[in-house]
């Protein structure tokens, strides 16, 4: 026992992973050893606390105490092997109350980062996991077939823009070439825009676009809210016809989320990662981004952003990459989730994403289309442009000199 919580620590233990989640951490101790932070850790994330308890029985002692089966003193990475029957089955509140809860405050540790979770198939399968999932929205607009990366954008600017406006916006990005266009995390209801005429205009164009270009369209209406709101829209936007919606996972929560999946909608959900900088940028202390992606699939999103390695957000091509790996692996019955690149991305980063990420990416550029020299139509065009290149092995540059579109988006941002 290495201080007041008891003995949590067993590093010969072999923990069979049908019966136990395993969390990994990486601790940075206060003043006390790495040790007894590992039993800090262990013990007010299940059942324990910083003191003796006359209330602890032994059958809670036997059954239910986690074990710290591997300490790394050189990385400071610890792994606990929790029995599962911590666990209450599809909750990710609960689930992140034990493992992400008290212990971030504890002044035992200084920093304390929460890397990754495994856990049983079980209770993987517990969990409503995406609807659609990738290969669903592929069939969606009839890239199943023949494979290959979805491009889309963003509505900008952000906010300000009224419904037609927003609406011409969107037109002309399909128009120019792009599968999907999407609100903005901070996009929802508005005295400028109303979401519920936002959603009408662009739904409308929607199908305009469709029916001049002849092929299926996606527009992402932000839906994020209280969960009564969020509800009532999402019951509208599937009235309209609409094929998805977004939330912004982090702020509603994944609880929220959950909930709108277990509706059961004909949309897929586009799940927006606002606010998890907040939790993941910070490396030695926080959430991992790969811990919010599991969630964010257990929970039920069919896109998540992950990152674009050469864009303008933070995020390693390891770690994005791994988190991309993560989303498009089998893991019981939880459907596969299309990743998204988005953040600062542009027709001359695009090769670069699709060689990283290869065919199973969303590549969104919002200011990558908009800033374009000649306007929105002509940036979705470049993007598409610049796609087309990619899937034929041909450099940018050539395929430059007979597409005007992509050789002015080329010398604004080389």
């Amino acid at each position: 026992m290495y201080g007041g919580y008891g003995n949590y620590i067993k590093t010969s233990f072999v923990p069979d992973k049908d019966d136990y989640l395993i969390a990994t951490f990486k601790i940075t101790p206060n003043k006390n050893s790495l040790y007894y932070c590992a039993e800090a850790v262990a013990a007010e994330s299940s059942i324990g606390t910083w003191t003796s308890l006359s209330t602890m029985q032994k059958r809670v002692l036997k059954n239910l105490q986690p074990k710290v089966f591997y300490i790394d003193k050189k990385s400071r990475i610890i792994k606990i092997a929790y029995p599962i029957e911590l666990f209450e089955p599809s909750n990710p509140a609960q689930l992140l109350s034990d493992i992400a809860g008290n212990i971030f405050g504890m002044r035992e540790v200084k920093w304390l980062a929460l890397l990754d979770f495994e856990a049983p198939l079980n209770y993987f399968n517990s969990f409503p996991g995406p609807k659609f999932g990738k290969l669903g929205i592929r069939r969606l607009i009839s890239t199943d077939k023949n494979p290959r990366p979805h491009i889309g954008t963003i509505i900008k600017p952000k906010v300000g823009l009224n419904p037609v406006e927003a609406a011409k916006v969107a037109y002309d990005s399909w128009v120019g070439g792009l599968d999907l266009v999407k609100d903005d995390e901070n996009l929802t209801s508005h005295t400028f825009s109303k979401f519920e005429d936002r959603l009408a205009k662009i739904l409308e164009a929607k199908d305009k676009a469709e029916q001049q270009t002849g092929k299926k369209k996606i527009y992402c209406p932000n839906i994020s809210a209280s969960a009564e709101i969020m509800l009532k829209r999402a019951e509208l936007a599937q009235d309209m016809g609409s094929n998805c919606i977004m939330i912004d996972i982090l702020t509603v929560g994944f609880s929220a989320v959950q909930f709108i999946r277990n509706q059961n909608f004909k949309m897929f959900i586009h799940a927006h990662r606002a606010m998890h900088a907040a939790l993941t940028k910070n490396k030695n202390h926080g959430i991992s981004m790969l811990v919010l992606a599991k969630l964010a699939r257990m929970a039920g999103a069919d896109q998540l952003h992950v990152g674009a390695i050469f864009g303008k957000m933070e995020g390693s091509k390891k770690e994005v990459l791994q988190i991309h790996k993560w989303l498009n692996s089998p893991v019981g019955n939880l459907a596969e989730v299309f990743s998204v690149a988005s953040g600062g991305v542009s027709p001359l980063t695009l090769p670069k994403i699709a060689k990283a990420f290869g065919k199973d990416v969303v590549i969104q550029a919002g200011g990558g289309v908009h800033g374009h020299p000649s306007g929105t139509r002509a940036g979705a065009a470049a993007l598409y442009q610049a796609l087309q290149a990619t899937l034929q092995n041909i450099p940018l540059e050539k395929y430059a000199l007979e597409h005007k579109e992509l050789k002015q988006a080329l010398q604004k941002w080389h």
